[in-house]
């Protein structure tokens, strides 16, 4: 329903040009070795995704957004929701970050990309 749309490729972490495949060597997201391993380039339409060198250091700024957008809602639920006090809420959104650290990675760098590049269709019909 989402294909062709950004928010496809920002969700599933495939090619933003084609989204035929992953942009990730690994589907494992709690693998520390491997969050960050990233193709060179789309097997199916050959978008090389690393624009230039140390393009994904972009995403660092993006994270921060990703990060805090997750602990605002995190707090929203432990405050109105379960009505905790302070140092329950502070552990509990500790750990959550902790814990979403690798889907952060992820998505935001998902997001850099597709800020850069669109889809095509032409791309995604080709092979």
């Amino acid at each position: 329903m989402l294909k062709g749309t950004k928010l496809y490729s920002i969700f599933t972490g495939t090619c933003p040009v084609c989204q035929q495949e992953s942009m990730y060597t690994s589907g494992r997201l709690y693998s520390p070795s491997k969050t960050q391993e990233m193709r060179e380039r789309c097997q199916h339409c050959g978008t090389k995704y690393k624009i230039e060198p140390s393009f994904f250091y972009g995403s660092m700024y993006v994270s921060y957004g990703v990060g805090v957008a997750i602990a605002m809602i995190v707090f929203a639920i432990t405050y109105f929701v379960f009505d905790l006090g302070r140092w329950s809420i502070f552990l509990i959104i500790s750990a959550v970050a902790i814990l979403s650290l690798p889907l952060v990675i992820r998505l935001s760098r998902n997001i850099w990309i597709n800020l850069f590049m669109d889809y095509d269709p032409e791309k995604a019909g080709k092979k």
